[in-house]
């Protein structure tokens, strides 16, 4: 009887399937680890938009009004999320390897040095008992307080990440798909995100170099209105 030999997958086959470019770095991937190391940076992505949204409800809802340490702890939950994101494109391309894997999780692990430098900082200048902190607590923790706790979920999230790969890297779902849709929602929400922070930081500092140490109001209304 006459074998039927099987031509193996082609490298650029593989690619299209799970958005790993196997035919640069990589091609032991575990495909489950892959779909919930995809959907974890999904989440990722997510839960700061989240968290900065909940931020403006602080701003614009109850009027406390962010000051320098505040945005660059936005700054840094932004950042650490575009780590995410480049992950999420560069799958989504079918050019997601090991090395751009690395990259990806090397930016949320800056945006997170950074953000959680400013928040240990915050904490420390609110530290002496009777200190009442800046803003209103939630759940009697203050804002910054949670945000050094996100920065520090996320560095131990890139750890347990790094960890896993290379066989863990990212498998995008079908194409066109509910979790392609679902994806391309959340990261068009993310930079939706971004650009209101950069209009609003805008109309709070102003005509500025930086923001007041205690910001009351939106400065730029302020120097355009002469109040």
């Amino acid at each position: 009887m006459a074998q039927v030999s099987q031509t193996p997958e082609s490298p650029q086959d593989a690619t299209e399937e799970t958005g790993v470019d196997v035919a640069n770095g990589y091609s032991k991937q575990n495909r489950t680890l892959g779909i919930l190391a995809y959907w974890g940076m999904v989440a990722f992505l997510l839960a700061y938009s989240g968290v900065i949204m909940g931020g403006f409800y602080f701003q614009f809802g109850e009027g406390e009004y962010p000051c320098p340490l505040c945005m660059v702890q936005r700054y840094g939950m932004m950042l650490a999320t575009m780590g995410a994101m480049w992950v999420l494109v560069e799958a989504r391309r079918g050019k997601l390897n090991p090395a751009r894997y690395s990259q990806g999780l090397g930016m949320a692990i800056i945006g997170s040095i950074v953000g959680g430098a400013a928040s240990t900082r915050q904490v420390l200048l609110h530290i002496q008992p009777g200190d009442s902190g800046y803003g209103e607590p939630i759940l009697g923790i203050h804002l910054y307080t949670w945000a050094l706790i996100t920065f520090a979920v996320v560095i131990l999230y890139v750890g347990l990440a790094s960890v896993l790969a290379p066989r863990a890297i990212p498998v995008v779902p079908k194409k066109h798909g509910i979790g392609w849709k679902i994806t391309t929602i959340v990261m068009w929400l993310f930079m939706a995100i971004v650009i209101a922070n950069l209009i609003m930081i805008i109309f709070l500092e102003g005509f500025a170099w930086v923001l007041p140490d205690d910001p009351t109001s939106y400065n730029l209304l302020t120097q355009l209105t002469g109040g």
